[in-house]
């Protein structure tokens, strides 16, 4: 049976598009697991404005039903101040029917995020995509230190999830232990899915 995990994020610059598509790549890389990739549109500050159903490119936007049938989820954005971005937040924000019956109880996730600096709060911002998920009920997998790039990085990683420090000016690339830690992360995530789902939690 193909279990289906949501690869749900946000990305301004596309730095933390790339990551999810590594994630994805690392979700697939394990038997009879599929990724589902998934975005949401901009916040306006324009209350009349309204973003298109369909993006013009990329993932589609996700829905609550995506959030519904996944066996697991990788959630991901860019740092803002430390904190998620908007984007982000107002799309958790209106998981509230989902929280109340309990729909994503028990479900394992991850997190990853981009910013422009080394320090830049690559860590708290993974922390604050943790707190809806735990309040959700999930189950959060990080990256453990058996993970041999978590210890070589000179740029992004650690173990509370996938990072990447993209630069100022977001034209740094994705490095070599970024990726192998993007990578890492989607198949712990889908083995751990994969490992619940044979306990029958």
């Amino acid at each position: 049976m193909t279990q289906e995990i949501l690869v749900l994020y946000y990305s301004a610059t596309g730095a933390v598009r790339e990551m999810a598509q590594l994630i994805a790549r690392g979700i697939e890389s394990v038997p009879g697991s599929r990724a589902r990739l998934r975005t949401v549109p901009k916040v306006s500050t324009v209350c009349e404005a309204t973003a298109p159903d369909v993006p013009d490119g990329g993932a589609p936007y996700a829905t609550l039903k995506d959030l519904e049938e996944c066996s697991g989820l990788a959630l991901g954005s860019p740092t803002r101040f430390g904190n998620m971005a908007a984007p982000l937040k107002y799309f958790l924000d209106g998981t509230g029917a989902l929280w109340a019956n309990g729909a994503l109880a028990g479900k394992p996730a991850a997190v990853f995020s981009s910013t422009a600096s080394l320090h830049g709060g690559q860590e708290t911002t993974l922390i604050s995509m943790m707190l809806p998920l735990l309040h959700h009920g999930m189950i959060i997998v990080g990256v453990p230190y058996t993970q041999p790039q978590l210890n070589s990085t000179t740029t992004g990683g650690t173990p509370y999830g996938a990072t990447h420090v993209a630069g100022i000016h977001a034209d740094r690339p994705i490095s070599a232990d970024e990726k192998a830690i993007c990578l890492a992360l989607g198949k712990r995530l889908a083995e751990v899915c994969r490992k619940l789902h044979a306990s029958g939690a």
